[in-house]
């Protein structure tokens, strides 16, 4: 008979004495969970992490002394804690995507930055939320290299590769970053992404991934043309789909179908572009939690097109590769900082079949 698993050591840092309250709170009526400490800043909160070496924090990013991002820049390098950002409102959106980018699992949002009861409502999100980035891998901002631009890659007079689709979840951002930077301006044909994020953030994102990329990168808007260098994000809460309009391929967002676990899902977006281009798409699945990806895969092989997926060894979450992976439909396992030049490469065979 196999011992009990023990609880998730959480740490709850918050410069709000309520919030803290709060937080701990909720997460103490979990079995699952014990709260080892709150802290009330940033200084704080490295001390307690130094001394009680907790599996997850809790972190607001909005505190005195030492903020959220520079106790992300300041983790230990081996070891860290999974970090489950708690932010006050979407006014906040560019340091949850920073945050995000500097690897913190995921983010959930206050119903109200003000001391009130309504904080309570964080519950089931955060609690969640924990033990989600309990399981994940830790990948520290400090022990990841630079990315390094591609060289530039001239347009293929007759490519076959009429787009590049990609989808992530949980590790999403960081991993999609470290994707489009390294691809060169001259890439040779449009990006279509989805990433589960919260609403609200996506536009941030696709800011902060333009300001890193030389490629053109905006969030998706219905009309929308997908041209050779431009990667388009999908908005949060709207499916994104690839359609043509006239000679122009375009962006559709859309509500449904409702039943999809997550909006957008990558499920809408592979499907999407294997009726479109059918054996001309190249799909790529990175980091992520869950399957969503895995439908749209079968629809891609089918119509002839390729597969790849992040290697499991650079994956924070490896549950969307793994499903695509197992049920045969990838053509090859790439790891994250390898992934912008097997795009490359088999875009570049692509040209020359």
């Amino acid at each position: 008979m196999s011992a009990p698993r023990r609880p998730v050591r959480v740490l709850v840092c918050d410069d709000s004495a309520f919030a803290r309250k709060v937080l701990r709170d909720v997460l103490s009526r979990s079995t699952a969970i014990e709260v080892v400490d709150t802290a009330r800043d940033g200084i704080d909160a490295l001390e307690k992490i130094a001394t009680l070496r907790p599996d997850v924090i809790t972190l607001d990013l909005v505190m005195p002394n030492l903020d959220g991002l520079g106790v992300l820049a300041a983790m230990p390098p081996v070891d860290a804690p999974r970090v489950v950002v708690v932010s006050s409102s979407a006014s906040e959106s560019d340091l949850v995507v920073r945050a995000l980018e500097a690897g913190a699992i995921t983010a959930i949002e206050k119903p109200t930055a003000l001391a009130t009861e309504r904080l309570y409502e964080l519950a089931g999100a955060v609690e969640r939320a924990v033990l989600l980035a309990a399981e994940a891998k830790v990948h520290p901002a400090s022990a990841t290299p630079p990315v390094t631009p591609a060289a530039p890659f001239a347009l293929p007079r007759h490519t076959r590769t009429k787009l590049l689709a990609l989808g992530a979840s949980t590790g999403g951002p960081r991993a999609i970053t470290r994707v489009l930077a390294a691809l060169p301006a001259s890439f040779p044909v449009p990006i279509a992404v989805v990433l589960h994020m919260p609403v609200g953030y996506t536009e941030a994102f696709a800011a902060r991934v333009n300001e890193t990329s030389v490629l053109d990168v905006q969030e998706a808007r219905d009309g929308l043309e997908l041209i050779p260098g431009r990667a388009i994000i999908a908005r949060a809460g709207m499916h994104l789909s690839v359609v043509r309009e006239g000679e122009r391929t375009v962006c559709a967002l859309d509500v449904l179908p409702l039943e999809t676990p997550h909006r957008p899902s990558v499920d809408v977006l592979f499907r999407s572009a294997a009726k479109l281009f059918g054996a001309d798409v190249l799909g790529v699945v990175l980091t992520g939690m869950g399957n969503d990806g895995l439908a749209g895969a079968r629809d891609l092989v089918a119509a002839g097109a390729q597969l790849i997926v992040e290697d499991a060894s650079t994956c924070v979450v490896y549950g969307m590769p793994r499903s695509v992976a197992e049920a045969g439909l990838a053509a090859a396992e790439v790891p994250i900082d390898a992934m912008a030049g097997e795009i490359l490469a088999r875009i570049a065979a692509g040209a020359e079949r």
